[in-house]
């Protein structure tokens, strides 16, 4: 029997849990927290990176900071 779609989840959830990842948390971490699977997390985050451009962090020199998720998945790429 095929699975029946999850209906929307509310924008404000959404944005909540996107703040989550920007502040570090995991979407593996939050999905066992929450409903929404890491892949729907991840597919989230993306979305709004689209939407409004990547989000920068200032690091302690003043330069924008790559973004953590970003190096967790790709550690190679940023070593000198």
């Amino acid at each position: 029997m095929p699975k029946k779609p999850h209906p929307s989840y509310p924008t404000e959830f959404r944005h909540k849990i996107i703040a989550l990842v920007r502040a570090g948390r995991t979407p593996e971490e939050l999905s066992r927290e929450f409903e929404p699977s890491a892949q729907t997390i991840r597919n989230w985050v993306a979305q709004d990176d689209r939407d409004s451009g990547p989000h920068q962090v200032q690091s302690e020199i003043g330069q924008p900071a790559p973004r953590r998720h970003w190096l967790r998945r790709h550690p190679a790429r940023h070593r000198p």
